[in-house]
């Protein structure tokens, strides 16, 4: 029962020793170099039919605030009010 157990101790640890191989070196080139003018591209410019321009115009809003030059009625008030 013993040797079993010990074969199969040796056998697990041999199994695990052959995984530990180096990764594979990948080397990549230092420059790479595509070439266009070797290639022949033929196609068709499709344009629209029609030309449809428009001017952008500034939006126009109402003013939701309406900006005030005296504050004479709230000065009366507090003065009212310190009273």
């Amino acid at each position: 029962m013993h040797k079993w157990i010990i074969s199969m101790l040796v056998l697990g640890l041999a199994s695990t020793a052959y995984a530990e191989d180096s990764e594979p070196v990948i080397k990549y080139q230092e420059r790479t170099e595509i070439d266009f003018e070797s290639v022949d591209v033929n196609g068709e410019l499709v344009k629209p039919e029609g030309i449809l321009t428009t001017e952008r115009t500034t939006a126009v809003f109402n003013p939701l605030i309406k900006l005030r030059y005296d504050f004479n009625e709230e000065m009366s008030q507090s003065v009212n009010d310190i009273k």
